[in-house]
């Protein structure tokens, strides 16, 4: 099966055609680095990511790809356009963008786009959050803060143990809101 079948017959039900889920239960992989797409699966293969949501779902799906096969599926979905949904505004936007410009120094938070990039674009290994449903990032943190089910993502655990819930919620809010153009 080509990648694009695949992607358009298997991941769609979770993650779209075009790698956009209508769901916040799901992220969004349209416009994701391919590096991250091919170790993020490649993890889920070997099952060293095992995090619940994603081992329920993504163990089986992954578990008869090829490295050709993942390979195929990275560089269809970091191809498709960067996701955007308008959403009004949110009181906590405004300090979002403050700690993912800035950080916080007080905490040793380094900024967000220190490594995510200037806009939330993401670059290599790191993940794209520029348009991620608000819901699955503040999931996600919350994974980094109190388990060790993301390995490959062992750098965020102190940062994300140094964000308050506030924090967390405010980042959210705001790296969903960033226009794809940035």
């Amino acid at each position: 099966m080509s990648p694009v079948t695949t992607a358009q017959q298997v991941c769609s039900n979770c993650h779209g055609v075009r790698g956009v889920s209508a769901s916040s239960n799901f992220p969004n992989l349209a416009a994701q680095p391919a590096v991250y797409l091919e170790s993020q699966l490649k993890a889920f293969r070997s099952h060293g990511r095992f995090d619940p949501p994603g081992f329920e779902y993504m163990w089986g799906i992954s578990s008869k790809l090829t490295d050709r096969q993942i390979a195929g599926l990275a560089a269809y979905f970091s191809a498709q356009p960067a996701p955007y949904v308008q959403t009004q505004k949110h009181p906590t936007e405004k300090r979002g963008k403050v700690i993912f410009e800035n950080g916080i120094a007080a905490n040793a938070v380094p900024a967000c786009n220190s490594c995510h990039g200037a806009h939330g674009e993401g670059s290599g290994q790191f993940p794209r959050l520029a348009g991620q449903h608000a819901d699955y990032v503040i999931k996600q943190l919350q994974v980094f803060q109190r388990t060790d089910e993301r390995p490959n993502g062992a750098m965020m655990k102190p940062i994300a143990h140094s964000l308050t819930l506030e924090d967390i919620e405010s980042i959210a809010v705001y790296v969903e809101s960033i226009p794809p153009d940035h």
